[in-house]
């Protein structure tokens, strides 16, 4: 049985969900195609933005030597988990905040 939001092509919801988690290059990548906009897709496309903005700031944690690199790895690890739950969720289709930042991320980049 098809799903009702199938809309036949890329601009699919579901589908820009999965792509916004590709990377940066996914990310801006589904942030163009989600048009019309959707409210799967925008979800997608905060909880991602979200989570790459992680990786970047963990990087700059390794600028200090040992206690930076603790930091950073633990940034590193939580981003890795959270993009596994929420690709998981884009995936199945849902609307699912990851944990402990999720909220914060819809609330952050609402006027995505």
């Amino acid at each position: 049985m098809e799903d009702s939001n199938h809309t036949g092509g890329v601009n699919n919801p579901k589908v820009v969900s999965i792509i916004a988690y590709l990377a940066l290059i996914g990310w801006i990548i589904a942030f163009l195609i989600n048009r019309p906009r959707t409210e799967l897709a925008s979800f997608h496309l905060r909880q991602a933005l979200g989570i790459n903005l992680m990786w970047v700031v963990g990087g700059f944690f390794f600028v200090v030597p040992f206690l930076g690199w603790i930091a950073g790895a633990l940034c590193y690890i939580l981003a890795l988990v959270l993009w596994i739950i929420g690709i998981v969720a884009a995936i199945e289709g849902e609307q699912k905040v990851v944990p402990v930042l999720g909220e914060k991320f819809q609330e952050w980049f609402q006027g995505l």
